[in-house]
């Protein structure tokens, strides 16, 4: 189901949208990282959902297209266990005034707080998140485990924002334990990662680096000591 909170009497210029499921909790904090960078947001309850993992595709284009039927302009990709840096706000005219029509952010890996992982792949590791929805939204090809927002707007080719995005669902081992399980069971034949996704559980040559000053996130993460998943996996949202 879905649920919005636009402005009245004008149609947004950047809408947050997002889906929860078994983190629901932390969609406030999430709202109040968010607040400063968009006109409004639009979620999608996924909690009405069976198994342990439902359409990502799907719910994806759902609120693309929710936020394109809104009036808005762009759309900015969160999730409940997301913050972005203090420092988009600043960013985000230039990008939006810029002739691209998708930006990745540095996808952060938060090990604890305030350190992120850089050592070997989990330095580069980006996502696309910033979708201009002004050509349209395409629906998935297929419905499955992942798309990348950008798949679902017309002809984009997406460029670095240098911002960072910060996950912090890795803080806790039981978490990054859980999330290589769950994966493993959905994608057994690495079909969507070929990689696997055994790497997420292993912490052979862990390096951390804390967050620069002044690229920090708001508000501060409180540890709850939850899954924020399913006992069997990880979160549907």
């Amino acid at each position: 189901m879905i649920s919005a909170e636009l402005p009245s009497g004008r149609a947004p210029r950047i809408v947050a949208v997002y889906s929860f499921r078994y983190d629901a909790h932390l969609v406030p904090a999430m709202l109040e990282n968010v607040a400063p960078l968009v006109d409004g947001w639009i979620g999608y309850d996924d909690s009405a959902a069976s198994g342990e993992f439902s359409d990502e595709p799907a719910r994806r284009y759902a609120l693309l297209s929710a936020a394109r039927d809104a009036g808005a302009e762009w759309a900015l990709a969160i999730d409940p266990d997301e913050r972005y840096e203090r420092r988009l706000r600043s960013l985000l005219p230039r990008l939006i005034e810029g002739e691209a029509r998708a930006y990745s952010f540095w996808f952060r890996e938060m090990y604890t707080p305030t350190r992120y992982r850089v050592d070997g792949l989990w330095g580069r590791k980006s996502q696309v998140r910033l979708v201009c929805l002004r050509d349209g939204v395409v629906a998935p090809a297929k419905s499955g485990l992942h798309t990348s927002w950008h798949d679902l707007v017309p002809e984009t080719r997406p460029v670095r924002s240098e911002a960072n995005l910060y996950h912090l669902k890795m803080i806790d081992p039981t978490r990054r334990r859980a999330r290589a399980e769950l994966y493993e069971r959905l994608d057994p034949e690495h079909r969507m990662q070929a990689i696997g996704y055994h790497y997420l559980a292993d912490d052979a040559g862990l390096r951390l680096e804390r967050i620069p000053l002044g690229r920090g996130y708001h508000p501060r993460h409180r540890e709850d000591g939850g899954l924020w998943m399913s006992p069997g996996g990880d979160s549907a949202g």
